[in-house]
Protein backbone atom coordinates (compact mmCIF):
# COMPACT_ATOMS: atom_id res chain seq x y z
CA UNK A 1 0.00 0.00 0.00
CA UNK A 2 2.93 2.39 0.84
CA UNK A 3 4.15 1.62 -2.75
CA UNK A 4 0.84 2.37 -4.29
CA UNK A 5 0.90 5.81 -2.42
CA UNK A 6 3.49 6.63 -4.92
CA UNK A 7 1.21 6.02 -7.51
CA UNK A 8 -1.27 8.05 -5.96
CA UNK A 9 0.70 10.91 -4.80
CA UNK A 10 0.61 13.04 -7.83
CA UNK A 11 -3.18 13.01 -7.47
CA UNK A 12 -2.72 13.59 -3.90
CA UNK A 13 -5.45 16.72 -4.03
CA UNK A 14 -8.13 14.80 -4.84
CA UNK A 15 -7.48 11.89 -3.38
CA UNK A 16 -7.38 13.95 0.20
CA UNK A 17 -10.62 15.66 -1.06
CA UNK A 18 -12.08 12.50 -1.39
CA UNK A 19 -10.68 11.30 2.23
CA UNK A 20 -11.92 14.33 3.63
CA UNK A 21 -15.73 13.55 2.65
CA UNK A 22 -15.70 10.52 4.37
CA UNK A 23 -16.09 11.98 7.69
CA UNK A 24 -19.10 13.91 7.06
CA UNK A 25 -20.65 11.08 5.39
CA UNK A 26 -19.81 8.93 8.78
CA UNK A 27 -21.27 12.14 10.59
CA UNK A 28 -24.45 12.07 8.64
CA UNK A 29 -25.04 8.42 8.80
CA UNK A 30 -24.45 8.38 12.51
CA UNK A 31 -26.56 11.41 13.51
CA UNK A 32 -29.74 9.44 11.62
CA UNK A 33 -30.67 7.33 14.44
CA UNK A 34 -30.19 9.73 16.87
CA UNK A 35 -32.88 12.06 14.93
CA UNK A 36 -35.19 9.37 15.25
CA UNK A 37 -34.92 9.10 19.16
CA UNK A 38 -35.50 12.37 19.81
CA UNK A 39 -38.55 12.21 17.31
CA UNK A 40 -39.62 9.48 19.09
CA UNK A 41 -39.25 10.24 22.82
CA UNK A 42 -39.36 14.27 22.74
CA UNK A 43 -42.06 15.14 20.30
CA UNK A 44 -43.77 12.09 19.17
CA UNK A 45 -44.96 10.65 22.64
CA UNK A 46 -46.00 14.36 23.69
CA UNK A 47 -48.17 15.18 20.45
CA UNK A 48 -45.40 18.02 19.08
CA UNK A 49 -46.27 17.87 15.29
CA UNK A 50 -43.47 21.12 14.84
CA UNK A 51 -40.94 19.59 16.57
CA UNK A 52 -41.75 16.06 14.35
CA UNK A 53 -41.40 18.36 11.24
CA UNK A 54 -38.37 20.01 12.08
CA UNK A 55 -36.28 16.51 12.94
CA UNK A 56 -38.23 15.18 10.00
CA UNK A 57 -36.40 18.04 7.82
CA UNK A 58 -33.59 17.59 9.61
CA UNK A 59 -33.52 13.81 9.02
CA UNK A 60 -34.27 14.51 5.15
CA UNK A 61 -31.06 16.84 4.61
CA UNK A 62 -29.07 14.02 6.53
CA UNK A 63 -30.15 11.25 4.03
CA UNK A 64 -29.99 13.93 1.02
CA UNK A 65 -26.86 14.80 2.07
CA UNK A 66 -25.13 11.06 2.72
CA UNK A 67 -26.59 10.72 -0.65
CA UNK A 68 -24.49 13.93 -2.63
CA UNK A 69 -21.39 13.08 -0.03
CA UNK A 70 -21.05 9.11 -1.20
CA UNK A 71 -21.72 9.99 -4.87
CA UNK A 72 -18.91 13.21 -4.64
CA UNK A 73 -16.28 10.86 -2.82
CA UNK A 74 -16.86 7.46 -4.91
CA UNK A 75 -16.56 9.77 -8.13
CA UNK A 76 -13.22 11.55 -6.72
CA UNK A 77 -11.98 8.43 -5.57
CA UNK A 78 -12.27 6.28 -8.54
CA UNK A 79 -10.60 9.64 -10.66
CA UNK A 80 -7.57 9.10 -8.63
CA UNK A 81 -8.04 5.68 -9.27
CA UNK A 82 -8.04 5.74 -13.43
CA UNK A 83 -5.31 7.98 -13.45
CA UNK A 84 -2.68 6.96 -10.91
CA UNK A 85 -3.47 2.75 -12.45
CA UNK A 86 -3.31 4.32 -15.73
CA UNK A 87 0.49 5.84 -15.04
CA UNK A 88 1.33 2.19 -13.04
CA UNK A 89 0.28 0.73 -16.71
CA UNK A 90 3.23 3.89 -18.59
CA UNK A 91 5.62 2.74 -15.94
CA UNK A 92 4.84 -1.14 -16.28
CA UNK A 93 5.26 -1.15 -19.86
CA UNK A 94 8.56 1.16 -19.94
CA UNK A 95 10.17 -1.00 -17.62
CA UNK A 96 9.63 -4.39 -19.76
CA UNK A 97 11.23 -2.39 -22.69
CA UNK A 98 14.41 -1.60 -20.71
CA UNK A 99 14.41 -4.94 -19.56
CA UNK A 100 17.04 -7.63 -20.73
CA UNK A 101 16.35 -10.03 -23.32
CA UNK A 102 17.04 -13.17 -21.04
CA UNK A 103 13.53 -12.00 -19.06
CA UNK A 104 11.10 -12.21 -22.37
CA UNK A 105 12.98 -15.72 -22.93
CA UNK A 106 12.35 -17.25 -19.47
CA UNK A 107 8.50 -15.67 -19.42
CA UNK A 108 5.49 -16.37 -21.30
CA UNK A 109 3.81 -13.55 -22.85
CA UNK A 110 0.95 -14.46 -20.99
CA UNK A 111 2.00 -14.12 -17.73
CA UNK A 112 3.71 -10.56 -18.84
CA UNK A 113 0.48 -9.36 -20.31
CA UNK A 114 -1.51 -10.38 -17.04
CA UNK A 115 0.87 -8.15 -15.21
CA UNK A 116 -0.18 -5.04 -16.94
CA UNK A 117 -3.80 -5.96 -17.36
CA UNK A 118 -5.68 -8.31 -15.14
CA UNK A 119 -3.18 -7.67 -12.31
CA UNK A 120 -3.80 -3.52 -12.12
CA UNK A 121 -7.63 -4.38 -13.09
CA UNK A 122 -7.52 -5.98 -9.74
CA UNK A 123 -5.93 -2.71 -8.17
CA UNK A 124 -8.72 -0.78 -9.65
CA UNK A 125 -11.56 -2.70 -8.14
CA UNK A 126 -10.16 -1.99 -4.89
CA UNK A 127 -10.77 1.29 -5.22
CA UNK A 128 -14.48 1.20 -6.75
CA UNK A 129 -15.41 -1.79 -3.82
CA UNK A 130 -14.57 1.15 -1.19
CA UNK A 131 -11.57 -0.69 -0.33
CA UNK A 132 -9.41 2.09 0.77
CA UNK A 133 -12.26 3.24 3.23
CA UNK A 134 -11.89 0.35 5.15
CA UNK A 135 -9.87 2.69 8.11
CA UNK A 136 -13.00 5.06 7.64
CA UNK A 137 -15.26 2.41 8.11
CA UNK A 138 -13.12 1.50 11.23
CA UNK A 139 -13.70 4.78 12.46
CA UNK A 140 -17.39 4.90 11.80
CA UNK A 141 -17.78 1.29 14.17
CA UNK A 142 -16.03 3.41 16.72
CA UNK A 143 -18.20 6.34 16.48
CA UNK A 144 -21.64 4.38 16.86
CA UNK A 145 -19.85 1.73 19.87
CA UNK A 146 -19.39 5.50 21.69
CA UNK A 147 -22.89 6.51 20.64
CA UNK A 148 -24.20 3.87 22.07
CA UNK A 149 -21.80 3.49 25.46
CA UNK A 150 -23.17 7.43 25.99
CA UNK A 151 -27.05 6.65 25.31
CA UNK A 152 -26.79 3.85 27.19
CA UNK A 153 -23.88 1.78 28.42
CA UNK A 154 -25.94 -1.56 29.48
CA UNK A 155 -27.89 -1.96 26.64
CA UNK A 156 -24.45 -0.74 24.57
CA UNK A 157 -22.60 -3.72 25.96
CA UNK A 158 -25.89 -6.23 25.68
CA UNK A 159 -25.18 -5.46 21.67
CA UNK A 160 -21.55 -5.80 21.59
CA UNK A 161 -21.13 -8.64 23.23
CA UNK A 162 -20.96 -10.60 19.91
CA UNK A 163 -18.01 -8.63 18.51
CA UNK A 164 -15.14 -11.24 20.18
CA UNK A 165 -16.90 -13.71 17.89
CA UNK A 166 -16.89 -11.49 14.40
CA UNK A 167 -13.17 -10.71 15.47
CA UNK A 168 -12.25 -14.25 16.03
CA UNK A 169 -13.92 -15.51 12.75
CA UNK A 170 -12.24 -12.46 10.54
CA UNK A 171 -9.10 -13.64 11.77
CA UNK A 172 -9.88 -16.96 11.00
CA UNK A 173 -10.81 -16.35 6.99
CA UNK A 174 -7.71 -13.91 6.91
CA UNK A 175 -5.22 -16.38 7.03
CA UNK A 176 -6.37 -18.65 4.52
CA UNK A 177 -7.72 -15.51 2.18
CA UNK A 178 -4.66 -14.44 0.91
CA UNK A 179 -2.89 -17.75 -0.19
CA UNK A 180 -6.35 -18.19 -1.86
CA UNK A 181 -5.92 -15.38 -3.96
CA UNK A 182 -2.52 -15.13 -4.44
CA UNK A 183 -3.11 -19.25 -6.20
CA UNK A 184 -5.87 -17.61 -8.66
CA UNK A 185 -3.73 -14.85 -9.84
CA UNK A 186 -0.87 -17.52 -10.54
CA UNK A 187 -3.44 -19.67 -12.31
CA UNK A 188 -5.14 -16.94 -14.10
CA UNK A 189 -1.55 -16.02 -15.88
CA UNK A 190 -1.15 -19.42 -16.51
CA UNK A 191 -4.55 -19.45 -18.73
CA UNK A 192 -3.13 -15.89 -20.24
CA UNK A 193 0.31 -17.95 -21.43
CA UNK A 194 -1.14 -21.15 -22.44
CA UNK A 195 -3.77 -18.78 -24.37
CA UNK A 196 -1.32 -16.57 -26.05
CA UNK A 197 1.10 -19.34 -27.23
CA UNK A 198 -2.33 -21.02 -28.38
CA UNK A 199 -3.84 -18.55 -30.73
CA UNK A 200 -0.36 -17.79 -32.01
CA UNK A 201 -0.07 -21.45 -32.75
CA UNK A 202 -3.57 -22.32 -33.69
CA UNK A 203 -2.05 -22.92 -37.79
CA UNK A 204 0.00 -25.61 -36.28
CA UNK A 205 -2.67 -27.33 -33.89
CA UNK A 206 -4.88 -27.09 -36.83
CA UNK A 207 -2.85 -28.88 -39.37
CA UNK A 208 -1.12 -31.23 -36.99
CA UNK A 209 -4.52 -32.40 -35.91
CA UNK A 210 -3.44 -31.27 -31.79
CA UNK A 211 -7.12 -29.85 -31.17
CA UNK A 212 -8.22 -32.49 -28.59
CA UNK A 213 -4.95 -32.48 -26.86
CA UNK A 214 -4.87 -28.37 -26.36
CA UNK A 215 -8.42 -28.46 -25.60
CA UNK A 216 -7.88 -30.97 -22.79
CA UNK A 217 -4.49 -29.04 -21.26
CA UNK A 218 -7.05 -25.62 -21.23
CA UNK A 219 -9.50 -27.71 -19.53
CA UNK A 220 -6.87 -28.57 -17.07
CA UNK A 221 -5.96 -25.13 -16.73
CA UNK A 222 -9.53 -23.73 -16.68
CA UNK A 223 -10.83 -26.45 -14.15
CA UNK A 224 -7.06 -25.46 -11.75
CA UNK A 225 -8.50 -21.73 -12.14
CA UNK A 226 -12.12 -22.53 -11.41
CA UNK A 227 -11.37 -25.17 -8.43
CA UNK A 228 -9.00 -21.97 -6.90
CA UNK A 229 -12.05 -19.48 -7.27
CA UNK A 230 -14.70 -22.13 -5.76
CA UNK A 231 -12.25 -22.19 -2.18
CA UNK A 232 -12.24 -18.24 -2.40
CA UNK A 233 -15.89 -18.77 -2.80
CA UNK A 234 -16.14 -20.86 0.13
CA UNK A 235 -14.66 -18.45 2.10
CA UNK A 236 -16.36 -15.66 1.10
CA UNK A 237 -19.55 -17.51 1.59
CA UNK A 238 -18.93 -18.98 5.00
CA UNK A 239 -17.43 -15.08 6.79
CA UNK A 240 -20.52 -13.42 4.91
CA UNK A 241 -23.11 -16.39 6.19
CA UNK A 242 -21.32 -15.96 10.06
CA UNK A 243 -21.31 -12.24 9.82
CA UNK A 244 -25.47 -12.31 9.10
CA UNK A 245 -25.98 -14.69 11.94
CA UNK A 246 -24.41 -12.77 14.50
CA UNK A 247 -25.66 -9.31 13.36
CA UNK A 248 -29.28 -11.11 13.59
CA UNK A 249 -28.04 -12.39 16.91
CA UNK A 250 -27.25 -8.98 18.28
CA UNK A 251 -30.50 -7.83 17.04
CA UNK A 252 -32.34 -10.07 19.19
CA UNK A 253 -30.38 -9.57 22.28
CA UNK A 254 -31.29 -5.61 21.96
CA UNK A 255 -34.58 -6.35 21.90
CA UNK A 256 -34.47 -8.87 24.20
CA UNK A 257 -32.74 -6.63 26.50
CA UNK A 258 -34.13 -3.36 25.61
CA UNK A 259 -37.85 -4.52 25.70
CA UNK A 260 -37.07 -5.46 29.45
CA UNK A 261 -35.93 -2.30 30.40
CA UNK A 262 -38.43 -0.20 28.68
CA UNK A 263 -41.11 -2.28 30.96
CA UNK A 264 -39.21 -1.58 33.81
CA UNK A 265 -39.17 2.32 32.59
CA UNK A 266 -35.19 2.44 32.80
CA UNK A 267 -35.26 3.37 29.32
CA UNK A 268 -37.60 5.09 26.35
CA UNK A 269 -38.60 3.19 23.64
CA UNK A 270 -36.85 5.97 21.03
CA UNK A 271 -33.55 4.41 22.71
CA UNK A 272 -34.39 1.13 21.45
CA UNK A 273 -35.57 2.32 18.15
CA UNK A 274 -31.99 3.81 18.34
CA UNK A 275 -30.11 0.75 19.15
CA UNK A 276 -31.47 -0.93 16.24
CA UNK A 277 -30.87 1.19 13.75
CA UNK A 278 -27.42 1.87 15.10
CA UNK A 279 -26.99 -2.38 15.49
CA UNK A 280 -27.70 -2.45 11.91
CA UNK A 281 -25.16 0.25 10.69
CA UNK A 282 -22.96 -1.28 12.99
CA UNK A 283 -22.64 -4.30 10.97
CA UNK A 284 -23.31 -3.08 7.92
CA UNK A 285 -19.74 -2.21 6.96
CA UNK A 286 -18.55 -5.97 8.71
CA UNK A 287 -20.87 -6.98 6.15
CA UNK A 288 -19.38 -5.17 3.58
CA UNK A 289 -15.64 -5.87 5.19
CA UNK A 290 -16.03 -9.34 4.19
CA UNK A 291 -16.22 -8.07 0.60
CA UNK A 292 -14.05 -5.61 0.65
CA UNK A 293 -11.43 -7.61 2.09
CA UNK A 294 -11.51 -10.03 -0.26
CA UNK A 295 -11.01 -7.93 -2.58
CA UNK A 296 -7.98 -5.82 -0.45
CA UNK A 297 -6.65 -9.24 -0.22
CA UNK A 298 -6.74 -9.80 -4.07
CA UNK A 299 -5.62 -6.41 -4.28
CA UNK A 300 -2.49 -7.25 -2.71
CA UNK A 301 -1.91 -10.41 -4.16
CA UNK A 302 -1.80 -8.64 -7.80
CA UNK A 303 0.05 -5.74 -6.50
CA UNK A 304 3.17 -7.93 -4.72
CA UNK A 305 3.16 -8.96 -8.64
CA UNK A 306 2.85 -6.16 -10.26
CA UNK A 307 5.52 -5.08 -7.89
CA UNK A 308 8.05 -8.03 -8.58
CA UNK A 309 8.25 -7.04 -12.28
CA UNK A 310 8.81 -3.47 -11.19
CA UNK A 311 11.76 -4.78 -9.11
CA UNK A 312 13.14 -7.09 -11.71
CA UNK A 313 16.47 -5.71 -12.18
CA UNK A 314 17.88 -3.96 -15.52
CA UNK A 315 20.89 -6.04 -16.16
CA UNK A 316 21.20 -4.14 -19.29
CA UNK A 317 21.81 -0.18 -18.76
CA UNK A 318 23.44 2.83 -20.37
CA UNK A 319 26.60 4.11 -18.13
CA UNK A 320 26.47 7.32 -16.24
CA UNK A 321 28.99 8.49 -18.45
CA UNK A 322 28.47 7.32 -22.02
CA UNK A 323 31.23 7.66 -24.20
CA UNK A 324 30.83 9.74 -27.58
CA UNK A 325 32.20 8.67 -30.91
CA UNK A 326 32.86 11.86 -33.63
CA UNK A 327 31.18 11.38 -36.76
CA UNK A 328 34.45 11.42 -38.86
CA UNK A 329 36.18 9.37 -36.14
CA UNK A 330 38.53 7.02 -38.69
CA UNK A 331 36.78 3.87 -36.69
CA UNK A 332 33.30 5.07 -36.97
CA UNK A 333 31.28 1.69 -38.38
CA UNK A 334 33.56 -0.73 -37.13
CA UNK A 335 33.36 -3.80 -35.40
CA UNK A 336 35.58 -5.73 -33.13
CA UNK A 337 35.08 -8.75 -31.18
CA UNK A 338 38.41 -9.19 -28.92
CA UNK A 339 38.70 -12.66 -26.89
CA UNK A 340 35.17 -13.25 -26.33
CA UNK A 341 33.31 -16.15 -24.24
CA UNK A 342 30.09 -15.77 -23.43
CA UNK A 343 27.40 -18.37 -22.19
CA UNK A 344 23.75 -17.95 -21.66
CA UNK A 345 23.99 -20.20 -18.68
CA UNK A 346 26.45 -20.69 -16.26
CA UNK A 347 30.08 -21.81 -17.82
CA UNK A 348 28.14 -23.78 -21.32
CA UNK A 349 29.68 -21.13 -23.48
CA UNK A 350 28.37 -20.62 -27.29
CA UNK A 351 31.06 -18.61 -27.80
CA UNK A 352 34.68 -19.37 -26.89
CA UNK A 353 37.54 -16.96 -27.09
CA UNK A 354 35.82 -15.49 -30.20
CA UNK A 355 38.16 -12.70 -32.07
CA UNK A 356 37.18 -10.99 -35.30
CA UNK A 357 36.96 -7.59 -36.83
CA UNK A 358 34.90 -5.96 -39.57
CA UNK A 359 36.71 -2.72 -41.02
CA UNK A 360 34.09 0.22 -41.79
CA UNK A 361 32.52 -0.26 -45.08
CA UNK A 362 33.23 -3.96 -45.30
CA UNK A 363 30.97 -6.66 -45.32
CA UNK A 364 31.93 -9.89 -43.53
CA UNK A 365 29.95 -13.22 -43.78
CA UNK A 366 29.14 -15.63 -40.86
CA UNK A 367 28.55 -19.33 -41.55
CA UNK A 368 28.75 -21.84 -39.39
CA UNK A 369 26.05 -25.14 -38.49
CA UNK A 370 23.33 -24.35 -36.43
CA UNK A 371 24.49 -23.86 -32.72
CA UNK A 372 27.71 -22.67 -33.92
CA UNK A 373 27.00 -19.32 -32.00
CA UNK A 374 26.14 -16.82 -35.29
CA UNK A 375 22.94 -15.21 -33.70
CA UNK A 376 24.78 -14.63 -30.27
CA UNK A 377 26.99 -12.72 -32.08
CA UNK A 378 23.98 -10.50 -33.54
CA UNK A 379 22.64 -9.75 -29.77
CA UNK A 380 26.16 -9.32 -28.16
CA UNK A 381 27.06 -6.91 -30.98
CA UNK A 382 23.34 -4.63 -30.46
CA UNK A 383 23.77 -5.42 -26.50
CA UNK A 384 21.13 -7.68 -25.63
CA UNK A 385 23.41 -9.39 -23.24
CA UNK A 386 26.79 -9.04 -22.35
CA UNK A 387 30.03 -11.02 -22.75
CA UNK A 388 30.99 -13.09 -19.54
CA UNK A 389 35.18 -12.40 -21.01
CA UNK A 390 36.32 -10.14 -23.30
CA UNK A 391 34.74 -7.15 -25.16
CA UNK A 392 32.77 -6.05 -28.45
CA UNK A 393 33.76 -3.04 -29.85
CA UNK A 394 31.52 -0.57 -32.10
CA UNK A 395 33.45 2.21 -33.75
CA UNK A 396 36.15 1.58 -31.56
CA UNK A 397 34.46 1.93 -28.10
CA UNK A 398 32.80 -0.86 -25.74
CA UNK A 399 29.63 -1.49 -26.24
CA UNK A 400 29.46 -0.95 -22.60
CA UNK A 401 30.34 2.53 -22.77
CA UNK A 402 27.66 3.31 -25.65
CA UNK A 403 24.40 5.25 -24.39
CA UNK A 404 22.07 2.00 -25.44
CA UNK A 405 19.61 4.57 -27.46
CA UNK A 406 22.80 5.54 -29.65
CA UNK A 407 24.08 2.29 -29.93
CA UNK A 408 21.14 0.83 -31.20
CA UNK A 409 20.89 3.48 -33.52
CA UNK A 410 24.39 3.00 -34.72
CA UNK A 411 23.43 -0.53 -35.93
CA UNK A 412 20.47 -1.77 -38.13
CA UNK A 413 19.46 -5.64 -38.07
CA UNK A 414 17.46 -7.63 -40.45
CA UNK A 415 16.08 -10.71 -38.85
CA UNK A 416 14.87 -14.37 -40.81
CA UNK A 417 11.63 -13.53 -38.93
CA UNK A 418 10.49 -10.05 -40.26
CA UNK A 419 8.06 -8.91 -37.62
CA UNK A 420 5.46 -5.83 -38.45
CA UNK A 421 3.38 -4.84 -36.26
CA UNK A 422 -0.28 -4.07 -36.71
CA UNK A 423 -1.10 -0.37 -38.51
CA UNK A 424 -0.18 1.07 -42.09
CA UNK A 425 2.40 -0.27 -44.40
CA UNK A 426 4.08 3.54 -43.70
CA UNK A 427 3.86 3.07 -39.93
CA UNK A 428 5.66 -0.43 -40.23
CA UNK A 429 8.70 1.55 -42.56
CA UNK A 430 9.01 4.39 -40.20
CA UNK A 431 8.16 3.13 -36.70
CA UNK A 432 6.56 5.98 -36.16
CA UNK A 433 10.25 8.45 -36.45
CA UNK A 434 9.41 11.83 -37.95
CA UNK A 435 12.50 12.47 -39.58
CA UNK A 436 11.64 9.91 -42.24
CA UNK A 437 9.75 12.06 -44.87
CA UNK A 438 7.39 11.30 -47.28
CA UNK A 439 9.71 11.39 -50.04
CA UNK A 440 12.34 9.38 -48.26
CA UNK A 441 9.70 6.83 -47.86
CA UNK A 442 8.87 6.85 -51.51
CA UNK A 443 12.73 6.57 -52.37
CA UNK A 444 13.01 3.52 -49.36
CA UNK A 445 10.11 1.53 -50.75
CA UNK A 446 11.83 2.33 -54.47
CA UNK A 447 15.11 0.93 -53.57
CA UNK A 448 13.99 -2.22 -52.54
CA UNK A 449 11.91 -2.97 -55.11
CA UNK A 450 8.59 -2.80 -53.71
CA UNK A 451 7.21 0.45 -55.38
CA UNK A 452 5.16 -1.44 -57.57
CA UNK A 453 3.64 -4.18 -54.70
CA UNK A 454 2.64 -0.84 -52.69
CA UNK A 455 0.90 1.09 -56.02
CA UNK A 456 -1.06 -2.28 -56.14
CA UNK A 457 -2.20 -1.64 -53.07
CA UNK A 458 -6.02 0.15 -52.78
CA UNK A 459 -4.58 2.50 -49.84
CA UNK A 460 -1.09 2.59 -51.21
CA UNK A 461 1.31 3.25 -48.18
CA UNK A 462 -1.80 3.29 -46.10
CA UNK A 463 -2.97 0.28 -46.54
CA UNK A 464 -3.33 -1.40 -43.26
CA UNK A 465 -1.34 -4.45 -42.65
CA UNK A 466 -2.66 -6.91 -39.99
CA UNK A 467 -1.30 -9.13 -36.96
CA UNK A 468 3.08 -10.00 -37.54
CA UNK A 469 1.86 -9.08 -41.33
CA UNK A 470 0.06 -12.26 -42.16
CA UNK A 471 -1.78 -10.60 -45.10
CA UNK A 472 1.52 -10.36 -46.75
CA UNK A 473 3.62 -12.96 -48.44
CA UNK A 474 7.21 -14.23 -46.82
CA UNK A 475 8.95 -11.92 -49.90
CA UNK A 476 6.87 -9.00 -49.12
CA UNK A 477 7.32 -8.82 -45.30
CA UNK A 478 11.15 -9.39 -46.28
CA UNK A 479 11.94 -6.55 -48.58
CA UNK A 480 9.52 -4.96 -46.03
CA UNK A 481 12.20 -5.44 -43.49
CA UNK A 482 14.85 -3.97 -45.68
CA UNK A 483 12.64 -1.05 -46.39
CA UNK A 484 12.39 -0.11 -42.49
CA UNK A 485 16.44 -1.01 -41.95
CA UNK A 486 16.77 1.69 -44.95
CA UNK A 487 14.70 3.98 -43.43
CA UNK A 488 17.13 3.58 -40.61
CA UNK A 489 19.85 4.62 -42.04
CA UNK A 490 21.98 2.99 -39.93
CA UNK A 491 26.25 2.76 -39.91
CA UNK A 492 26.53 -0.95 -39.84
CA UNK A 493 23.35 -3.77 -41.15
CA UNK A 494 23.28 -6.84 -39.61
CA UNK A 495 21.24 -9.59 -41.55
CA UNK A 496 20.40 -12.55 -40.00
CA UNK A 497 19.43 -15.20 -42.20
CA UNK A 498 17.45 -12.66 -44.04
CA UNK A 499 17.28 -14.30 -47.09
CA UNK A 500 16.55 -17.65 -45.94
CA UNK A 501 12.54 -17.01 -46.29
CA UNK A 502 12.05 -16.25 -50.05
CA UNK A 503 10.97 -18.28 -52.68
CA UNK A 504 12.94 -18.21 -55.43
CA UNK A 505 10.96 -15.74 -57.35
CA UNK A 506 11.39 -12.81 -55.09
CA UNK A 507 15.20 -13.87 -54.66
CA UNK A 508 16.07 -11.95 -57.78
CA UNK A 509 14.27 -8.67 -55.87
CA UNK A 510 15.51 -9.21 -52.32
CA UNK A 511 19.51 -9.77 -53.70
CA UNK A 512 18.97 -6.26 -55.61
CA UNK A 513 17.88 -4.94 -52.66
CA UNK A 514 20.59 -6.19 -50.70
CA UNK A 515 23.21 -4.82 -53.54
CA UNK A 516 21.67 -0.87 -52.28
CA UNK A 517 21.37 -1.84 -48.61
CA UNK A 518 25.03 -3.04 -48.21
CA UNK A 519 25.87 -0.37 -50.13
CA UNK A 520 28.85 2.09 -48.17
CA UNK A 521 28.01 0.39 -44.98
CA UNK A 522 29.65 -2.03 -42.66
CA UNK A 523 27.58 -5.04 -42.59
CA UNK A 524 27.84 -8.16 -40.92
CA UNK A 525 25.59 -10.99 -42.82
CA UNK A 526 24.71 -14.28 -41.51
CA UNK A 527 22.98 -16.83 -44.14
CA UNK A 528 22.81 -20.57 -45.07
CA UNK A 529 22.04 -20.07 -48.45
CA UNK A 530 26.10 -19.40 -49.20
CA UNK A 531 24.77 -17.99 -52.63
CA UNK A 532 24.28 -14.92 -51.18
CA UNK A 533 27.41 -14.44 -49.46
CA UNK A 534 29.95 -15.38 -51.92
CA UNK A 535 30.76 -11.92 -52.68
CA UNK A 536 31.45 -10.73 -48.97
CA UNK A 537 34.76 -9.12 -48.21
CA UNK A 538 35.93 -11.88 -45.89
CA UNK A 539 33.44 -15.10 -44.48
CA UNK A 540 34.01 -16.27 -40.61
CA UNK A 541 33.13 -20.42 -40.69
CA UNK A 542 32.13 -20.46 -36.73
CA UNK A 543 32.29 -24.37 -35.46
CA UNK A 544 31.10 -25.26 -31.82
CA UNK A 545 31.71 -21.46 -30.66
CA UNK A 546 35.33 -21.22 -32.37
CA UNK A 547 36.23 -19.78 -35.32
CA UNK A 548 37.92 -22.03 -37.34
CA UNK A 549 38.25 -20.53 -41.16
CA UNK A 550 38.16 -17.04 -42.01
CA UNK A 551 38.88 -15.99 -46.23
CA UNK A 552 37.24 -15.35 -49.16
CA UNK A 553 34.87 -17.30 -50.85
CA UNK A 554 37.56 -18.47 -53.06
CA UNK A 555 40.39 -18.84 -50.59
CA UNK A 556 38.07 -21.08 -48.51
CA UNK A 557 36.99 -23.09 -51.58
CA UNK A 558 40.62 -23.84 -51.65
CA UNK A 559 41.41 -24.46 -48.06
CA UNK A 560 39.08 -27.54 -48.57
CA UNK A 561 37.89 -27.66 -45.07
CA UNK A 562 34.49 -26.54 -43.10
CA UNK A 563 33.11 -24.14 -45.65
CA UNK A 564 34.30 -26.37 -48.82
CA UNK A 565 32.51 -29.03 -47.26
CA UNK A 566 29.48 -26.73 -46.89
CA UNK A 567 29.28 -25.44 -49.67
CA UNK A 568 30.00 -28.85 -51.86
CA UNK A 569 27.11 -30.86 -49.90
CA UNK A 570 24.74 -27.25 -50.24
CA UNK A 571 25.36 -27.49 -54.71
CA UNK A 572 25.08 -31.31 -54.45
CA UNK A 573 21.33 -31.56 -52.74
CA UNK A 574 23.59 -33.14 -49.50
CA UNK A 575 20.22 -30.45 -47.52
CA UNK A 576 21.38 -28.49 -44.85
CA UNK A 577 21.21 -31.41 -42.34
CA UNK A 578 24.03 -33.41 -43.80
CA UNK A 579 25.91 -30.14 -44.21
CA UNK A 580 26.27 -29.34 -40.26
CA UNK A 581 26.68 -33.06 -40.07
CA UNK A 582 29.77 -33.05 -42.47
CA UNK A 583 30.55 -29.64 -41.06
CA UNK A 584 30.82 -31.07 -37.60
CA UNK A 585 32.93 -33.74 -39.01
CA UNK A 586 35.25 -31.85 -40.93
CA UNK A 587 35.53 -29.85 -38.31
CA UNK A 588 37.02 -32.17 -35.74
Amino acid sequence: MRRLWRCIHPYRRTFWLSVAILPVISALMLVQPYLLKIAIDRYAEHGDTAGLGRVALLFSLAVVGEFLAVYWQYYLTMVVAQHSLADLRVELFAHLERLPQRYFDRNPVGRIVTRLTTDVDVLSEMFASGAMTMFMDGLTLLGIVGIMLWIDWRLALVALSTVPVVLLTIDFFRKRARLTYRLIRERIARINSFLSEAISGMPVIQLFAHERASFAEFDDHNAAHRDANHLSNVYEAALFSIIEAVSSIAMALVVWYGSGQIVRGIIAFGTLVAFIEYIQKFFVPIREFSTKYAVMQSAITAAERVFELLDTPLEITSPESPKRVAADAPERGSVRFENVWFAYKGDDFVLRDVSLEVRPGETVAIVGATGSGKSTIIKLLGRSFDVKNGSVRVSGVDVRDWDLSELRREIGIVLQDAFLFSGTLASNVTLGRSEVTDETLRATVRAVNLERFVASLPRGFEQPIRERGNNLSAGQRQLLAFARALAYDPRILVLDEATSSVDAETEQLVQDALDRLLRDRTAIVIAHRLSTIERADRIVVLHHGVVREVGTHAELLALGQIYARLYELQYTGGGAAAAADDGATAGS
